[in-house]
């Protein structure tokens, strides 16, 4: 196994699969490749004085991602992309994109109707290009 694709957002359950993931990589040696998923990529400028920049929703999910994994404090070769989309669809593009070994995705929302209404997990495995490891996070 060399590339483990994660989807990881603000909540605490996708952090929790996400620890799965790197916990599984640094025991195989594997990169991780975080996807972060924001509905729009929306920028806003900031300024001081004469200096003016752009900051954009995917940059900011970008630098989350970069302080979760710091706070872990493991050897992890990583990396991170944040796109705009949907979630699952988002994840198996990712997967295929980069030939990922594995997807990891938390269960939130696979009980109950919300499963015959479809969820991230639910889509991902069905869809994924990959083998997938749905984590139990709740």
């Amino acid at each position: 196994m060399k590339r483990i694709v994660v989807g990881i957002g603000g909540g605490d359950t996708a952090k929790d699969a996400a620890r799965q993931a790197v916990e599984l990589a640094v025991a195989v040696g594997a990169t991780v490749h975080f996807v972060t998923v924001v509905e729009r990529d929306e920028a806003e400028v900031v300024g001081a004085g004469s200096d003016r920049w752009e900051l954009h929703t995917t940059d900011s999910a970008r630098t989350e991602v970069d302080q979760f994994v710091s706070s872990l404090d493991v050897p992890l070769t990583y990396d991170v992309v944040a796109l705009e989309g949907d979630p699952a669809k988002v994840l198996v593009r990712e997967a295929e994109r980069i030939d990922a070994d594995l997807i990891v995705v938390g269960n939130v929302r696979m009980q109950g109707l919300s499963r015959i209404l479809g969820s991230v997990g639910n889509a991902v495995a069905h869809n994924a290009p990959c083998s997938v490891l749905i984590v139990k996070t709740v």
